[in-house]
């Protein structure tokens, strides 16, 4: 059964074209694009910049669609954006009180030892899980990654199996971690769709421990390293993320803007410089802001419309999400959206909050934009047995 969704709902949609959730539902905001929603460079939108990396992606986190990518899911070497997934997990031992920030670690000699970038801590010396996380995101220590790792997993073999459980969690289909570190090794890789995806998630699903990621520099054993992320002295709104380099990666960053109440993540591997990287993130993320709006359809909770029910205590379910519901497009566009409903058939009680009972289809000048399942917001016992036979009954007839 297909009907346009009441016109208060269109309106209510377009009313709100240039706005998004607060920051708040913002960031428990899908991390990539829901199942239907299609590529917004299929829209019309202006095209994206030519950019001087091998690979990128830029990702809308509301909506959860890419606004641009090229080679998006090509195997690379992540370099320390690994340390992204070694920090979701620490964060995860945090908010489950398997440790805490106070904690004092002592350091094993294979982290003390770490190749690479170190925050230097010293053997036999301990050093409490707040300052090896602000070295590890910081100044992107090695050592520091070794540490937590070992804390969270007892070694770092088992924290691994730990990280490609979470990645493989997030839909990180093309990825694959060997260290905490982003060593180089040849089963060591991710691809820049996976990294959007990951910095996303942790970005929704950590937000008290994000703002270390904004964090400028960090002094450690008297020793001061600032954060090599360009872009948080050039840009006020970037917050985030992580820079990476190794020979065989290459200069990457994942950035973060939020600009109001947007936020977009930008994935550039394989630049040939330090300042190159940061160029063209700036560029990757003026260009999402400037060529695009978020628009906001539905809101968690709100009733979208009503459904018939049969054999129902109630003859009728309210339905609607239970998340915010969202769309990216070419700016200025958002008199173009189309809403449609197609109902499931014949709804029959008992119906439980949060069942499935119809699709919300998105269109964009006759262009298949995104499809939302629409679910149930209360429950629906079943009727009395009068109440039963009298609706199948009715069915009978109505077939």
């Amino acid at each position: 059964m297909r009907h346009p969704i009441r016109a208060a709902s269109i309106v209510a949609a377009l009313c709100l074209a240039a706005a998004t959730a607060s920051p708040a539902l913002a960031q428990g905001a899908p991390a990539l694009a829901a199942p239907g929603i299609a590529p917004v460079s299929a829209l019309g939108a202006l095209p994206a910049p030519a950019l001087a990396a091998a690979a990128y992606v830029l990702l809308d986190t509301t909506s959860g669609q890419t606004l641009a990518a090229i080679n998006a899911d090509e195997r690379r070497d992540p370099a320390s954006l690994t340390k992204l997934m070694t920090a979701y997990v620490v964060f995860g031992a945090l908010r489950g009180k398997a440790i805490v920030p106070s904690q004092m670690v002592n350091v094993s000699e294979k982290a003390w030892r770490a190749e690479g970038s170190r925050m230097f801590i010293e053997p036999r010396k301990a050093v409490s899980v707040d300052e090896l996380l602000r070295g590890m995101i910081v100044q992107s220590g090695n050592d520091a990654s070794i540490a937590l790792a070992e804390l969270v997993g007892g070694s770092e073999e088992t924290f691994v199996a730990q990280m490609n459980k979470e990645a493989q969690r997030l839909g990180m289909a093309n990825t694959r971690f060997a260290n905490a570190t982003g060593l180089s090794g040849p089963q060591h890789y991710a691809t820049a769709a996976d990294l959007a995806r990951l910095a996303a998630a942790l970005i929704r699903d950590y937000p008290e421990f994000y703002p270390i990621y904004s964090q400028r520099e960090f002094r450690y054993n008297n020793i001061t390293q600032a954060n090599r992320n360009r872009l948080l002295w050039t840009d006020p709104y970037v917050d985030g993320v992580k820079t990476g380099h190794t020979e065989a990666a290459g200069w990457c960053l994942i950035a973060s803007s939020l600009r109001g109440e947007r936020r977009l993540v930008s994935v550039v591997l394989g630049a040939a410089s330090d300042a190159t990287r940061a160029a063209e993130s700036q560029k990757l993320l003026n260009y999402g802001f400037q060529a695009y709006d978020t628009v906001a359809l539905y809101q968690s909770g709100k009733t979208v419309t009503t459904l018939p029910v049969w054999k129902g205590s109630a003859p009728e379910v309210k339905a609607g999400f239970l998340a915010d519901r969202h769309v990216t497009l070419p700016k200025g566009q958002a008199a173009k959206l189309a809403l449609s409903l197609v109902a499931q058939e014949r709804l029959i009680a008992p119906i439980a909050s949060g069942q499935r009972v119809g699709l919300v289809k998105v269109s964009f000048e006759d262009k298949p934009v995104a499809e939302f399942p629409l679910i149930a917001l209360e429950d629906v016992p079943q009727a009395s047995f009068l109440g039963r036979a009298w609706d199948t009954v009715r069915l009978w007839f109505s077939k």
